[in-house]
């Protein structure tokens, strides 16, 4: 007999299945929807967790903590990547998406969270085991207890470059922006480095739910009911709700008297609809009106005065969200799928146009951060001649004495102002209208006439916004 034979052998230590934790999966089925379908979280995110609830694995805590995970770690991507990429021994293109993704909310808990070092891992592992198996569990493991190691500021100093040596790729990666984004953002706030990092510092913060009260049909007093709300801060139909929240629960969004919509959004529509006119204010269009936040605002005010709306919408889905939002506006309007590039109605029929076009939502990265990663600089060539066609349209639309306002999300110079002059070039027949003295009170609107919001400074979007008067 052998002396391996004599040993006596060890038992086999017996298999243990992964507890499966609901929170964790739901997080990481939403970033795996987030990166396999470029869905975005704010609309992939809601009925995971009503589901969550319906089949009672969720209560408020839990659904507050998935939220936390997906928008955390998709906030701090970038920096994440950064780090995760200092503790494997591949690029991270050779690592697997999803593998990606649980190392990516395991570094969120670790370097993002009040969750203790232990639990942050061992819950990240057997996320691993229940979703990727054990072989790459181990090695989520050995990577999460490398990035374990130190705490973010201590990772920032050594993955970040500098600022002396290169101030962009450095608030790149402390800010977890894409370098380009950076730039951009720099170029159309002007200015030193405070500001520039307090605007990114503002884009990964968590923006309260903003409610609007549509004139006619709900006040900013009956949503100020509600458990910890307070009043806007510059539109009167504005109302936070501080501690989050279900939009869904309070009685006027249900019965569509009251929406949810962004402060910079809703000023931008008042903006518009308190531009002095010469003549008639009787026919009113909104040209690119989904999902229909904008559209829902001016229909009501339009109504307070006797004017009518048409909200024209190129997508037939998108199109149906403006008719949702609108329903039940006490005033005429209607909806209907156009494209406003080649418009169904006739050149000066309208007193106030808005064309808020499509662009590269960069002003609105606090509520759709996945949208930094996923744009790119070609972007801004695809949307320019788009841009420039709906305003083009904006203007003929408008009779001669009327108002265009042309808004976008996005603060990039080359969707704004460079859009508007080339406009102004080419068309002797508008002006410019000082947009600045029909928001009062809200202050550093900038230099004018145009008027640029910013989410560090106004708390909203960075919504654009210039009105142009047709003159001849």
């Amino acid at each position: 007999m052998s002396e391996q034979s004599r040993r006596p052998q060890r038992p086999a230590k017996p298999y243990r299945r992964p507890q499966k934790d609901p929170v964790r999966v739901l997080a990481f089925d939403a970033l795996r929807a987030v990166d396999e379908r470029d869905a975005y979280a704010n609309l992939v995110l809601p009925p995971l967790l009503r589901k969550a609830r319906e089949n009672g694995d969720f209560d408020a805590r839990d659904a507050a903590l998935a939220t936390e995970l997906v928008y955390g770690t998709l906030r701090r991507q970038g920096t994440y990547d950064a780090i995760i990429a200092r503790c494997v021994d591949r690029p991270l293109r050779e690592v697997d998406p999803p593998v990606l993704d649980v190392l990516s909310l395991g570094a969120h808990q670790l370097l993002g969270t009040r969750i203790p070092t232990h639990a942050a891992v061992s819950a990240s592992v057997e996320l691993a085991r229940v979703v990727l198996g054990d072989g790459r569990a181990k090695f989520v493991n050995a990577v999460l207890r490398k990035i374990a190691q130190h705490d973010l500021d201590g990772w920032l100093e050594l993955v970040a470059p500098p600022y002396d040596e290169d101030p962009e790729d450095h608030l790149a990666v402390v800010h977890s922006h894409p370098r380009w984004v950076v730039s951009a953002l720099w170029d159309s706030l002007g200015g030193g480095r405070a500001g520039i990092e307090e605007l990114l510092a503002a884009d990964n913060e968590r923006p309260e739910v903003t409610l609007v009260a549509r004139p006619g049909r709900a006040t900013a007093e009956e949503l100020l009911t509600e458990d910890a709300a307070v009043a806007g801060d510059w539109s009167p139909y504005a109302v936070r709700l501080t501690e989050g929240g279900e939009p869904g629960a309070v009685a006027a969004v249900r019965e569509g008297r009251a929406g949810v919509q962004d402060e910079g959004s809703q000023l931008v529509a008042l903006a518009l609809a308190n531009a002095p006119l010469d003549g008639p204010d009787e026919q009113w269009l909104d040209g690119c009106a989904g999902p229909g936040g904008k559209a829902a605002l001016l229909a009501a005010l339009a109504a307070e005065r006797g004017a009518t709306l048409l909200a024209a919408e190129k997508q037939p889905h998108r199109a149906g969200l403006v008719a949702k939002a609108l329903a039940g506006n006490p005033g005429p309007y209607q909806v209907i799928t156009a494209d406003g590039t080649r418009p169904p109605w006739r050149s000066g029929t309208f007193d106030r146009v808005l064309m808020d076009v499509p662009c590269t939502g960069l002003g609105a990265l606090r509520r759709r951060p996945e949208a930094r990663w996923r744009r790119r600089p070609e972007d801004l060539d695809n949307f320019a001649p788009l841009q420039r066609a709906l305003l083009r349209t904006a203007l003929d639309s408008v009779r001669v004495g009327g108002v265009v306002g042309y808004a976008t999300c996005s603060p990039h110079l080359a969707e704004t102002r460079a859009v508007v002059a080339d406009l102004l070039k080419q068309h002797p027949n508008a002006e410019l209208i000082d947009a600045r003295p029909l928001l009062p009170g809200v202050p550093d609107l900038g230099e004018g006439p145009d008027i640029q919001l910013w989410p560090h400074i106004h708390g909203t979007d960075a919504m654009y916004l210039a009105l142009i008067r047709r003159t001849a």
